[in-house]
């Protein structure tokens, strides 16, 4: 019996219901395809078809974060080298053609001839959680923003006596007045007023649920990376966001430069003939872009070191735009630390009873630091990190 000695390279095109799977050995040649359930027993064919054909050496798989996501897990429980395939641009589509087998045949190919491919997250853990909470969070928000929106339309486009006594209000005051608002005998006031109290349940409902769904992203994220979640700048979805970006098998992530890349802040070169210059990175998880663009602002606004380094930019003829892009590479840098190196954070459990025991308010202690009791507040409730304030405020206490 001749033993099967030769390595071959797997490609698999995803569907919701079925994956086409193609082999091809070390010299690009084809092998062989076949389609597949998304199914446990499929999943395992699958594989068994894979390794018939020789010594398997990695697989690339387009959609390991949606259709493939079970497919990964199940191969990557059984040892298997995965790469993240994406999906060929429309031109190169276009003049190949396009069917199931092409797809398989070319995911097998691309993991063929880049073996640098981006490792897939593993989606097993911790951060999957939070990953499908945020999911959840993110479309509250943006149904709880389109219930406000209507109830302005609406208010635009009512009855005079309806539109005038609801003029002025805050946004808070509207939505409890309107939520509970009654009846009227006129019909076209009646029906306005009845989806005015709707929406505004809604708003109220959706506003609720996003309150609960913050506080158990606080929650994981905190016992997940409490280093970021204790950074400055840096809120419970924000951090959120960023573990997510990285999944749960941070260490995927070669180096600080390919995390500012996936985050779509890295300078891309764009130089031609004796021109030299450097363009803006509009790739990436934009959703993990838009969370380190928060983290600028913030610290823009509330962080001295940031500050001074806004008007040091400043004074060297730097546009604000141009800065923001700085400050964000450079929190990327940090934020890449956080993911994959393990921070410990201060305790600071020990200074609201040291400070009660001294007898000591929090208005005497914010006076003698010339700040606003809140920063106190926020320090001793671990919702702000200042590890240099707290560590000055423990020896004051000590020595008080």
């Amino acid at each position: 019996m001749t033993t099967i000695t030769r390595e071959v390279v797997g490609g698999v095109d995803t569907h919701a219901d079925t994956h086409h799977a193609a082999v091809i050995d070390t010299t690009g040649r084809k092998l062989g395809d076949a389609q597949f359930p998304t199914t446990p027993a499929g999943y395992a064919a699958l594989l068994a078809f894979l390794i018939s054909f020789g010594i398997l050496l990695r697989v690339g798989i387009e959609g390991t974060g949606s259709y493939g996501a079970g497919l990964a897990r199940f191969l990557r429980g059984e040892d298997i080298e995965l790469a993240e395939v994406i999906r060929p641009n429309r031109q190169i589509r276009r003049m190949r053609g396009k069917s199931d087998p092409i797809d398989a045949y070319a995911a097998a190919a691309t993991a063929l001839a880049e073996p640098g491919l981006p490792v897939p997250k593993t989606a097993d853990g911790t951060v999957e959680a939070i990953r499908q909470l945020l999911v959840a969070r993110r479309s509250a928000v943006k149904a709880r923003t389109a219930a406000q929106v209507q109830i302005k339309t609406l208010l635009i486009t009512a009855p005079d006596q309806v539109r005038m006594k609801y003029r002025g209000m805050t946004d808070t005051a509207l939505i409890t007045t309107l939520s509970h608002t009654r009846g009227n005998d006129d019909t076209t006031v009646d029906a306005t007023l009845r989806a005015l109290r709707s929406l505004a349940r809604r708003h109220q409902h959706l506003a609720s649920e996003i309150t609960d769904l913050d506080q158990a992203l606080e929650t994981l994220v905190t016992d997940t990376n409490p280093a970021l979640a204790a950074t400055k700048g840096v809120g419970p979805v924000t951090a959120a966001q960023l573990l997510v970006t990285a999944g749960d098998n941070p260490h995927r992530l070669r180096s600080e430069a390919a995390f500012a890349a996936l985050c779509g802040v890295s300078p891309i070169p764009a130089s031609s003939g004796k021109t030299t210059r450097h363009r803006l990175n509009q790739g990436g998880d934009r959703q993990a872009n838009a969370a380190l663009h928060r983290i600028a602002l913030v610290r823009m606004t509330y962080e001295t070191r940031t500050r001074d380094y806004v008007a040091r930019k400043r004074a060297e003829g730097k546009t604000t735009k141009e800065i923001i892009r700085c400050l964000k590479r450079a929190i990327a840098r940090e934020i890449f630390t956080l993911l994959t190196t393990r921070v410990d954070v201060p305790q600071i459990d020990d200074l609201r009873p040291l400070r009660q025991a001294r007898g000591i308010s929090i208005e005497t202690a914010a006076q003698h630091f010339g700040v606003w009791p809140m920063k106190i507040s926020t320090i001793e409730r671990g919702k702000s990190r200042d590890d240099n304030f707290a560590s000055t405020y423990r020896e004051w206490l000590l020595t008080a």
